[in-house]
C-alpha cells in the first residue's frame, strides 16, 4: 500500500497523528485550511473526534483509509481533522449545529460547511457507502443551488445563536421555596432502583451527585442522600468501574451500570474521586475509601506523566476490539484460579456463556462481601482473601495483554479536576501522598502552562499549544482554591486571583454578565459561545461563578461576590426548571441562600488541627489560616501567643475561639 503523509504529521495530538498517514489530505484546524477553502471556493469537511473514541476508529478504517473516499474528499473539499479535547470551542459550535439539524450529536462528528465555516450538513458515524453518498450529494447541492446552501447556513447560524443567553433577564432575589421545588423535581428524575438519572445509558455526572448530596445533608433530606448513596454503590459495583484495576469508564450502555463504553477519561476519574471522598467523609463507608484509593492508583499508574501532570485518556479498544483488554471468559478464569474459580466467578457474576457478548464477561458485583459470605455460609475474612487473591492473579494476567492506547497529551482543565479530586481525597483519608500528588501536578500547571498573562490548554512532548479556554481557567482556579485549603499556603490564593484577573480581562462580557468560552485574544467562530449548562463536565461559567463567590469570601472582594450573584440571577430561571443540567448553578444558589462558614485556624499547630477538622463532612465551609495571621483580612488579630485557635465565622462575624476541632465542629452544627 502506498504511504501517504498529510498536513497532520507535525501535530502533537495523538488523535490527529492517528490520521497523519490517511490518503485524505487532512489539515489541522487553523487559518491555512480555512484560507484554502475560501480561495478555492471549496466546501469544508470538519471531522471531529478523540483518541479514545471507538466509532472514530471504525470510520477511519472504513472510509478515511480508503483511496476511493479520499479521492472524492480531496477533489471537492478541504478536510479538517479536529481533536475535540484540544479544541472544545470548535467541537461545541459544530455539535450545536448538528443538534439543530439532526436532533442528535455524538462522535465522530462530521460537519460540512461553506468556505466561510458556516455548517450546511452534519452527522455522526457513516459507513463507507453512506459517506460516499453524503460527499457527492452535498457537493451537488452546493454546486447546483448555492443560494439554498447559503440559506441553510444562515438558518443554522441563527439557530445556534438562539441557544445562547442573549438577554440579561435576571431574577430578583433567591428563594428557598424555589430551590426546594427544583430539588424535588430533580429527585423525581432519579432511578431509585439502579441509581443515576432514569435513562437507557448512564453517565457518572459526579459533581451533580455531589451537589445533590450537599443540599440533602444541609436540608436533612434523607431521600436525596439515599439517591446519591444508591448511585455511588451501584457505580462502584458495576462494570463501569474496573473491578480489577480501579478507575471508571466514560459511561455504561445499559441502565444497570454493567457494560461500559470502555474508554477511561481523566476528567471523569478526577471528579469521581472528589465525589467518593466527600461521601466517605459523610458515611465512613470503607467501600468508598477503597474506590478512592484504587482510582488514584489507576490514575497514577496509567495516566501520570514523569512531570507529575496527568494524561487525557485510555482508549476503549485494544488489538482492534472494544473492551478486549478488560473482559474474560469463564474458561480463562478457571484456568487462572483453579479451585477458587467458582467462588470468584459467582462473586463477579462471571457466566459460562458470558454476561455480555461473544461469551465474554464484564466483571460486576451483585452483593456486598458480607451479603455474599452469608449466602455462601463462609467467613467474610476467608471470602475476602480469596477474592483479593483472585483479583491480583487476573490483574497480573491482564497486564500481559495488548494494552489500550494512551492519549498522552496533558490538558489544563482536566488536570484541574484531577488536582481537586486529589485535594478532596487527602482531606478525607489523610494520606499525605495525595497532597503531594496534587501539589506536583499544580506546580506543573503553574510553571509550564502559565506565563503570568496567558494560561495554555495543551502540552505534549515539551510543547505548550493553544490558548486556554474558560474551562481551563475555571478548573485551575478551583484547583488552586482547593490547594489553599489543604496547605493554607497563600501562594495558591494569589495564583487563583491572578488567573481570575486575566479571565475577567479576556473572557468576561459586561453585556451578558457571563464569560465567553474563548478569549478575546482569539478569533471567534461563526458564533460566540458562553456555555452555561453543566454536562459531564460543569460549564466554565458555573465554575467561574462559584470561584468568584468563594474568592470573594477569602479575599473580602465584594465585587467578586456581586458578579457571582448577577451570573446566578441570569441563569436561575433555567436552573430552577432543569437542576440536573445546571447542578453547579444549583450548588451556588444553595450557597447564596445561606452564607458559608469561614473557619480560620491560626497558630503553629494549624496543619494538624486542619487535618483533623476536614475529615468531617462540612459542605458549606471555607477553610483558611496558617502559622501566622498572613495577609487575609479575616485572619487579622487572631494569633494568640503559644496557642493554635479555631474561629468559626459567618459573613466576617466570628464565634468565640476554641482550641479543639471537635468544639469548632459543634459550633458549625
Amino acid at each position: 500500500m502506498e504511504a501517504y503523509t498529510n498536513h497532520l504529521i507535525s501535530e502533537s495530538s495523538p488523535y490527529l497523528l492517528q490520521h497523519a498517514h490517511n490518503p485524505v489530505d487532512w489539515y489541522p484546524w487553523g487559518e491555512e485550511a480555512l484560507e484554502k477553502a475560501r480561495s478555492e471556493n471549496k466546501l469544508v469537511i470538519v471531522s471531529i473526534g478523540y483518541a479514545a473514541c471507538h466509532w472514530c476508529h471504525v470510520m477511519e478504517h472504513e472510509s478515511f483509509e480508503d483511496s476511493t473516499v479520499a479521492e472524492l474528499m480531496n477533489k471537492y473539499y478541504v478536510s479538517i481533522k479536529v481533536d475535540r479535547e484540544e479544541r472544545p470551542d470548535v467541537d461545541q459550535v459544530y455539535m450545536d449545529a448538528a443538534n439543530i439539524m439532526t436532533g442528535r450529536g455524538g462522535w465522530p462528528l462530521n460537519v460540512i460547511t461553506l468556505p466561510d465555516g458556516r455548517p450546511i450538513f452534519a452527522g455522526t458515524y457513516f459507513p463507507k457507502d453512506q459517506w460516499l453518498k453524503v460527499l457527492t450529494g452535498v457537493q451537488e447541492f452546493y454546486e447546483k443551488t448555492p443560494e439554498k446552501a447559503i440559506e441553510q447556513a444562515e438558518k443554522v447560524q441563527d439557530g445556534v445563536s438562539q441557544l445562547e443567553i442573549v438577554t440579561v433577564a435576571r431574577t430578583s432575589g433567591f428563594h428557598r421555596d424555589s430551590i426546594e421545588s427544583a430539588y424535588t423535581d430533580w429527585l423525581n428524575s432519579m432511578d431509585m432502583k439502579n441509581g443515576g438519572r432514569r435513562a437507557n445509558m448512564k453517565f457518572p455526572m459526579p459533581l451533580s451527585y455531589l451537589a445533590m448530596m450537599n443540599y440533602a445533608f444541609l436540608n436533612q433530606n434523607d431521600r436525596g442522600l439515599e439517591a446519591v448513596k444508591l448511585t455511588m454503590d451501584r457505580m462502584a459495583q458495576g462494570g463501569i468501574y474496573d473491578q480489577l484495576g480501579g478507575g471508571f469508564s466514560r459511561y455504561s450502555v445499559d441502565p444497570q451500570w454493567h457494560v461500559p463504553h470502555f474508554e477511561k477519561m481523566l476528567y471523569d476519574n478526577g471528579q469521581l474521586i472528589s465525589l467518593y471522598a466527600e461521601a466517605y467523609k459523610l458515611t465512613k463507608d470503607p467501600l468508598y475509601k477503597q474506590i478512592i484509593d484504587e482510582t488514584i492508583e489507576f490514575c497514577n499508574r496509567e495516566l501520570r506523566s514523569s512531570e507529575g501532570a496527568y494524561f487525557a485518556s485510555l482508549d476503549a479498544d485494544s488489538d482492534g476490539e472494544e473492551g478486549k483488554y478488560y473482559v474474560w471468559t469463564a474458561q480463562e478464569v478457571d484456568d487462572l484460579l483453579g479451585s477458587n474459580s467458582e467462588l470468584f466467578k459467582d462473586y463477579y457474576d462471571i457466566k459460562k456463556n458470558g454476561n455480555w457478548e461473544h461469551g465474554k464477561n464484564v466483571l460486576q458485583v451483585k452483593a456486598s462481601i458480607e451479603e455474599f459470605s452469608r449466602k455462601k455460609k463462609l467467613p467474610v475474612k476467608e471470602v475476602a482473601q480469596i477474592i483479593e487473591n483472585g483479583r491480583e492473579i487476573l490483574f497480573n494476567a491482564r497486564q500481559k495483554r495488548i494494552r489500550p492506547a494512551l492519549d498522552d497529551k496533558t490538558l489544563t482543565s482536566w488536570n484541574g479536576l484531577m488536582i481537586s479530586g486529589l485535594a478532596h481525597a487527602y482531606e478525607a483519608t489523610g494520606n499525605e501522598q495525595y497532597r503531594n500528588d496534587a501539589l506536583k501536578a499544580a506546580e506543573f500547571i503553574e510553571e509550564t502552562m502559565w506565563d503570568d498573562e496567558t494560561l495554555k490548554r495543551n502540552y505534549k512532548n515539551g510543547k505548550v499549544t493553544i490558548n486556554g479556554f474558560i474551562d481551563d481557567y475555571a478548573f485551575t482556579i478551583r484547583a488552586a482554591i482547593d490547594l489553599y485549603q489543604i496547605t493554607l499556603d497563600e501562594k495558591w490564593l494569589k495564583f487563583s486571583n491572578d488567573l481570575m484577573d486575566q479571565a475577567m480581562k479576556n473572557f468576561y462580557s459586561s453585556d451578558t454578565g457571563l464569560f465567553k468560552f474563548k478569549s478575546k485574544q482569539d478569533t471567534e467562530l461563526y458564533v460566540a459561545k458562553s456555555a452555561v449548562d453543566d454536562n459531564v463536565i460543569p460549564a466554565g461559567n458555573s465554575q467561574m461563578a462559584i470561584n468568584l463567590y468563594e474568592l470573594g469570601h477569602f479575599l473580602y472582594n465584594e465585587k467578586y461576590i456581586k458578579i457571582a450573584e448577577e451570573m446566578m440571577s441570569t441563569v436561575a430561571g433555567r436552573m430552577l426548571e432543569q437542576s440536573a443540567f445546571y447542578y453547579n448553578w444549583f450548588e451556588l444558589y444553595s450557597l447564596l441562600l445561606s452564607s458559608p462558614y469561614e473557619i480560620a485556624i491560626v497558630g503553629e499547630d494549624f496543619d494538624a488541627k486542619r487535618k483533623e477538622l476536614v475529615t468531617n463532612y462540612i459542605p458549606n465551609a471555607l477553610i483558611l489560616g496558617g502559622a501566622t495571621e498572613g495577609n487575609l483580612e479575616l485572619l487579622q488579630n487572631k494569633l494568640v501567643d503559644g496557642k493554635t485557635m479555631i474561629y468559626v465565622c459567618v459573613d466576617k462575624v466570628c464565634q468565640l475561639p476554641v482550641s479543639e476541632p471537635s468544639h469548632a465542629l459543634s459550633q458549625v452544627n
